[in-house]
Parts: structure tokens; sequence; C-alpha cells
């Protein structure tokens, strides 16, 4: 899969093993992974074999996270976009097969919106092109950043249910709302 969508400052592309340093950088920090279940990558094979993973979902499902790079600095700074979700291994709760969107950023490029920015072309690349009927969102309660992105970006707040010890708030958007959205 290759993909290549610009916004004003960012180049989403598909995730390369080119990659590979940069997401070291992002999921060894543990400040990223406070509500990721504190639990960072220690070593850059386990970084690698997450690459493998999406571009394996690439293969298989057309869809996988997205590199993100800055136009300014040709840096990656994160990742981004939507990922099909499926299986036990997968689920969240007692969610299974669906779209989701995500983000995640190496902490020096936190609160410039490029996590916005960068969802606001995930889901119009996933309704739009993909055609999905339905993309959703989850994040932890007090994660008050990602829940205010969703927000933001017109997912609507669903429910709330835990997950291995946290509260998970769970958005959903339709293809019929995004049309309104988008009007």
């Amino acid at each position: 899969m290759i993909v290549n969508i610009e916004t004003k400052r960012l180049i989403l592309r598909d995730i390369r093993t080119e990659d590979l340093n940069g997401m070291f950088e992002l999921d060894s920090n543990p400040n990223v992974h406070k509500y990721l279940g504190n639990n960072p990558v220690k070593t850059k094979s386990e970084s690698l074999k997450y690459i493998e993973k999406i571009q394996k979902q690439y293969k298989q499902f057309g869809i996988g996270r997205f590199a993100v790079i800055e136009k300014k600095s040709k840096q990656f700074i994160g990742w981004s976009g939507i990922k099909f979700n499926t299986g036990p291994k997968e689920a969240l709760g007692s969610k299974t097969d669906f779209y989701d969107i995500g983000y995640r950023f190496i902490e020096h490029y936190w609160n410039k919106g490029y996590a916005t920015e960068t969802a606001i072309v995930a889901l119009d690349y996933g309704f739009k092109e993909l055609k999905l009927k339905t993309i959703v969102g989850a994040a932890e309660i007090g994660n008050i950043a990602s829940n205010r992105i969703l927000e933001k970006i017109g997912l609507k707040y669903k429910e709330q249910f835990p997950f291995e010890n946290e509260m998970i708030n769970w958005y959903e958007l339709n293809t019929e709302d995004y049309a309104k959205k988008m009007s």
C-alpha cells in the first residue's frame, strides 16, 4: 500500500523500515505510553516488529497507520490514521471488527495541532477513498487531549467501558453524519 496525503504542514505516507529510529524514539518514551498501558518498548527490535505488523495490515486490510512526516524538517514525527481491528488480540473490551482512528506523536511534537490535522485527513480518506460506513475512536477517560481531538474532528461519544483496569470513552462517526459535517 502506498499512500501520500499532504496537509499544509505534513505528509502522511505508508510506514517503512526506514522509520525505525523514529518509531523507537516514539514508543520507548514512557510519557507517550502513559495512556497506552504504561508499557513502552525497550528495544528497536520491538519497534521493528510493530512496523512489520502495520505493513502486514496494509496487505491484509488495505489500511493501517500512516507515518507522519513534518514537511519543514522532513522528520518522522509519529503516526496517525485508520486501522482495522479484528479478533481477540485486537479487541477492545467486547468490541471487535472495527475501523478506528488513532494518532501517536513523538513528545517534542505535542501541542502543535498535528494530531487533529492528521486525524481530519485520515477521516476524509476513510470515508471518501475506502468508503467506510463507520469509524470509531477510543481514549482513556484521563487522556483529556485525545478525547478532545476525537470530539473536535466530529466523532460522537457513545459509551464508556472498562478495559485493562482503565475506563475507556468510545466515540463513533458514520458516513451520513460525516457528510452532514462536511456540507
